[in-house]
């Protein structure tokens, strides 16, 4: 655990470093304009979409028609259809905010940490921008397949908390890991990292899941006030970006931290190893010299 708060603490201090504050700035306007674009056409057609074909269907199996007349179903659609609709968009906005952030920001990150606290850590270049398009992408479609097939256990209280916590922690362990790694790590040192280390990052994945509990409740607060909607939006999407350039800070401590001790073990060993082959070819040296008795 040590480790683990040690990172903490330093990516703490390095999130309110000028620079780090600003590689919030690109990804949250890209996404913001993304967003509010496709808001402002598709929002209101998925709502009516959702009123006429799941809650005013005329064949008999529409949620109006279970619906007691005592619950007041102008009040239920008024909220439960706009945040149904916010519920199906949030996975796609935190894709977007996600994929902007690994594009412009943890490059950056990687760059920041690696300078002023690890200058003497080789660059290997093991990752590659292909790499890190493939890992989100396909983490992210298994992401939404566990997404779908948990979503009836959602209706036991336990399950409902622990579920999404487990499942945005590991596609956060999976696409921030790799990115801290890129550019320092081989191909086998990234593997033999992600593997060694493969139970505190996950523990950093859920509790950064955690974190991003607050724009969420943000972003569904939306259906109850859809007049400051837009406000509520984008303070969203720009906490789910602080979020994710202080995941990444947090990533880049841990994954460097481990790659210097990884790097150091094996120098190490081959000193070890290399002194221990010396010693040998000595004593068979020495036995070799010395005189057979008469």
């Amino acid at each position: 655990m040590r480790p683990v708060l040690v990172a903490f603490g330093r990516a703490l201090l390095s999130q309110l470093h000028y620079r780090m504050l600003m590689l919030t700035f690109l990804p949250f306007v890209l996404s913001v304009l993304i967003w509010g674009l496709a808001l402002w056409w598709g929002l209101q057609p998925m709502i009516d979409w959702l009123q006429k074909n799941y809650f005013a269907s005329n064949d008999g199996w529409g949620i109006a028609n279970y619906v007691p007349a005592w619950l007041g179903l102008g009040a239920l659609k008024t909220v439960i259809v706009p945040w149904l609709a916010l519920w199906a968009l949030l996975p796609l906005m935190i894709l977007t905010a996600l994929l902007f952030v690994g594009a412009f920001a943890l490059p950056a990150t990687a760059r920041h940490v690696g300078r002023r606290h690890f200058p003497d850590l080789e660059l290997r270049k093991g990752g590659s921008m292909l790499g890190s398009i493939w890992t989100s992408f396909t983490a992210f479609l298994l992401f939404c397949v566990l997404w779908l097939v948990t979503l009836p256990l959602w209706l036991i209280p336990p399950f409902a908390f622990l579920i999404p916590l487990v499942l945005w922690g590991w596609l956060t362990y999976r696409v921030f890991a790799y990115e801290a790694l890129a550019a320092h790590a081989d191909k086998d040192e990234m593997r033999a990292l992600l593997r060694i280390h493969r139970w505190p990052l996950l523990l950093i994945g859920v509790i950064a899941g955690a974190m991003g509990a607050a724009p969420t409740i943000l972003w569904l607060g939306g259906a109850l006030w859809l007049v400051i909607f837009p406000l509520l939006a984008a303070g969203s999407i720009w906490l789910y970006v602080l979020v994710f350039v202080f995941t990444g800070l947090w990533f880049e401590y841990y994954c460097l931290a481990a790659l210097a001790k990884y790097r150091a073990a094996g120098e190490a060993a081959i000193i070890i190893a290399e002194r221990h082959d010396t010693r040998v070819i000595h004593q068979l040296s020495d036995a070799t010299d010395t005189p057979s008795p008469d």
